[in-house]
C-alpha cells in the first residue's frame, strides 16, 4: 500500500506541475494585454536615439526640414520593423485556453496509465518490497517450518496397487521378497532388491523405508549414491516435494562426494522451492554447464533455469540443446537400475529351483521388453547381456550385443560399456 501511494503521489505532482504550465500559458494567450512596458530591443533604442538626435540637429540648423522628413521617415520604418519583430519574439505560441485544458486531461491520462501500466508489465503487483536480508530470513523461516516426510506422506494418495501390466507370476515373488525380507531384516541383499522392486512397482513408501533400513544396515559403509537414491525415493513418494529428512539424504550424500551431480540437482530444487532462487540458479548453472547432455537432470534443468534467473536477477542465456539425438537413457530418474543382476541372482539361491529360474526369467523379459520399446542407459543394455550370459543364453546375448551396437555407435562411450558386458560375457568378437 505504502508502495502505491508513494507511486500515486509522484504521479500526481508530475501531472500538476504540467498543468500549471500549459494552463498558464494558455491564459496568457486569451487576449489578455501583459502588464508594465514591453522590453525594448536594442535596435529599437538605437533607433529611437535616432530620432531624438535627428531633431537636435534640426534645430541647430546642421539638418534642412527635408533632409530631416526623409531621414525621420526611414528611421521610423526601421523602427516599426524592429518593434513587429521583438513582438513576434515575445508572442505566446500556446493554443487556446479550451485546448489546452483538452490536452492536459489527456496527457494526465496517459501519464497515469503509462506509469501504472509500465509497472504492471515489468514489476510485481502485490509483492512485498522485502530487502535481501529479510528475504533471506524469510526463506529460512519456509524452510525451518517445513512438513515433515511423514506429513506430507499422510496427505498423499493411497498406492493404487501393482501396474496391472505386472505378470502375476512377478508379483508372487516381491511378495516373497517381501515375506523374505521380514524375517531377514538385515539381509543387506534383500533390502536393496525390495527398495529397487518396489519402486518399481510405484509403492514409494515402501520402497523408501526398504531402502531406509539398508542405510541402517550398512552404516559407516553407506555409499553417497545410497544416499542419493534414498533422497529420490523420498521425493518420489511426496510428489516431488523435498522434506527435511530428504534434505538430510543430501547432506550425508554431499559429505561424501561433493560433486555428486543428482545430489546437487536434487539440492537446487530443494533452494528453489524455499525461496532461494539465488543459491539454486548457482547450483543449476554449475550442472548444465557441467554436462554430459545425456544426464536425466540436464532437460528438466535447462527448461528451467530461465525462469530461475529471472527470479535470481540474472541475465543468463542456457547451452544450446544438442542438434543430433543423445544416446538413449533411462526414463527413471531412479540411480538404481532396473532388471536383474548378479546379486540377484545369488539372492534368489534360496529359492527352490523352479521359483529361481521364474524370477530370473521375469526380470530378464521385463527389461528386455522395456529396452526394445523405450530404449534405456548403456548400464541397462550392459546389464541384460551380463545377465543372459550368466544364465547361459549367448545366443540371445549375442542378438542383444549386435542390437547394442548399431544403438550406439555414434556414442563410443556408451559402446564401450556395453561391450565390457558382452567380452565378460563371452559374445563380443
Amino acid at each position: 500500500m505504502v508502495f502505491w501511494l508513494i507511486v500515486g503521489a509522484m504521479t500526481l505532482v508530475t501531472i500538476l506541475v504540467l498543468a500549471q504550465k500549459m494552463l498558464r500559458q494558455g491564459h496568457t494567450s486569451s487576449g489578455a494585454e501583459p502588464t508594465g512596458d514591453r522590453k525594448q530591443s536594442s535596435d529599437m533604442k538605437v533607433y529611437r536615439d535616432q530620432l531624438k538626435e535627428l531633431e537636435r540637429d534640426v534645430a541647430r540648423g546642421t539638418l534642412s526640414s527635408q533632409e530631416a522628413d526623409r531621414a525621420r521617415v526611414e528611421i521610423s520604418r526601421r523602427l516599426l520593423e524592429a518593434d513587429r519583430i521583438a513582438q513576434a519574439k515575445e508572442a505566446p505560441v500556446n493554443a487556446p485556453a479550451t485546448t489546452n485544458r483538452v490536452m492536459m486531461g489527456v496527457v494526465a491520462v496517459i501519464i497515469a496509465a503509462s506509469a501504472f501500466g509500465l509497472y504492471w508489465q515489468l514489476g510485481t503487483p502485490g509483492y512485498q518490497d522485502l530487502g535481501r536480508a529479510k528475504r533471506i530470513a524469510l526463506s529460512q523461516e519456509m524452510r525451518e517450518s517445513r512438513p515433515s516426510q511423514a506429513e506430507v506422506e499422510a496427505d498423499m494418495p493411497a498406492w493404487p496397487g501393482p501396474p496391472p501390466e505386472a505378470p502375476a507370476d512377478y508379483l508372487e515373488l516381491i511378495e516373497g521378497l517381501r515375506q523374505s525380507v521380514a524375517q531377514r531384516p538385515d539381509d543387506p541383499r534383500g533390502l536393496d532388491l525390495l527398495a529397487q522392486h518396489e519402486a518399481a512397482l510405484g509403492n514409494m513408501i515402501a520402497a523408501r523405508k526398504a531402502m531406509g533400513q539398508l542405510i541402517e544396515v550398512k552404516g559407516e559403509t553407506a555409499t553417497a549414491d545410497d544416499f542419493v537414491r534414498q533422497a529420490d525415493l523420498m521425493v518420489n513418494a511426496t510428489g516431488g516435494f523435498i522434506s527435511p529428512e530428504a534434505e538430510a539424504m543430501l547432506k550425508a550424500a554431499l559429505e561424501r562426494e561433493p560433486r555428486h551431480q543428482l545430489a546437487r540437482y536434487y539440492t537446487g530444487l530443494l533452494f528453489a522451492q524455499n525461496g532461494r532462487p539465488d543459491m539454486a540458479f548457482r547450483l543449476w548453472r554449475g550442472l548444465l554447464e557441467e554436462g554430459p547432455e545425456t544426464a536425466i537432470w540436464w532437460t528438466s534443468v535447462r527448461s528451467q533455469i530461465g525462469s530461475l534467473a529471472a527470479h535470481a536477477g540474472e541475465d543468463y542465456s542456457p547451452p544450446e540443446a544438442p542438434t543430433r539425438p543423445s544416446a538413449p537413457t533411462a526414463p527413471s530418474a531412479m540411480p538404481g537400475l532396473s532388471g536383474p543382476t548378479a546379486e540377484d541372482i545369488e539372492a534368489a539361491k534360496d529359492m527352490d529351483a523352479e521359483d529361481r529360474t521364474a524370477m530370473i526369467q521375469s526380470m530378464i523379459e521385463q527389461l528386455s521388453e522395456r529396452l526394445a520399446t523405450e530404449g534405456g542407459s548403456p548400464e541397462e543394455w550392459a546389464r541384460l547381456i551380463s545377465v543372459l550370459g550368466v544364465v547361459g543364453n549367448t545366443e540371445r546375448a549375442t542378438a542383444i550385443w549386435g542390437e547394442a551396437q548399431s544403438l550406439f555407435a555414434d556414442y563410443p562411450d556408451a559402446l564401450a560399456t556395453v561391450r565390457a558386458a558382452a567380452e565378460q560375457a563371452g559374445v563380443a568378437k
